[in-house]
């Protein structure tokens, strides 16, 4: 789909960087004055002293879904979360504490999927998004849930959010 097409957000690849350009719901493309919304990614950035941390490919099984044939039982999910982290540089010491935890985030998630059944992915994505916000040090955080045998002719379906810390807001 072309993106004058889309609403928000469109995604591009330029010169294996990661690109974010925002679209007004309204508006069709990108014309001079919107260029100025053009932002890249804050992916491990040194000069702005933000560090990446990402996790991949998280399976769990899931009481998750809307649908009667969902209730009662358990259907797998793909998660994968990625944070924007203040970076406070090496780590003193190198202790875990000065660090965000993947461990810690893995097992917040995995309490949440546990806790459960959750209707909606995009609830999901929505606690596991706040949960991460809860450290100070997490400025952003995109979280995208698959089901992975919800539909038999595709792969997978699913929801990709990305929440801000209020504050990020003013830095970028």
């Amino acid at each position: 789909m072309p993106h004058e097409n889309r609403p928000g957000k469109y995604w591009q690849r330029h010169s294996q960087r990661l690109w974010c350009a925002r679209f007004p719901m309204e508006t069709g493309p990108m014309s001079k004055t919107d260029s100025q919304t053009v932002i890249p990614l804050k992916i491990a950035n040194a000069a702005q002293a933000v560090r990446h941390v990402f996790i991949r490919d998280l399976l769990l099984d899931a009481h998750i879904g809307v649908f009667r044939h969902e209730e009662g039982r358990t259907q797998p999910i793909r998660i994968n979360i990625d944070l924007t982290v203040t970076d406070a540089g090496a780590p003193q010491g190198d202790r875990l504490e000065d660090v965000v935890d993947y461990h810690q985030v893995v097992e917040a998630v995995k309490e949440m999927v546990g806790a459960g059944h959750v209707r909606l992915v995009e609830t999901l994505a929505e606690m596991i998004a706040a949960r991460c916000l809860e450290d100070e040090r997490v400025q952003v955080a995109r979280v995208r849930i698959e089901k992975l045998a919800a539909i038999a002719s595709a792969a997978s379906v699913g929801v990709e959010i990305e929440r801000l810390r209020a504050s990020a807001l003013t830095t970028s």
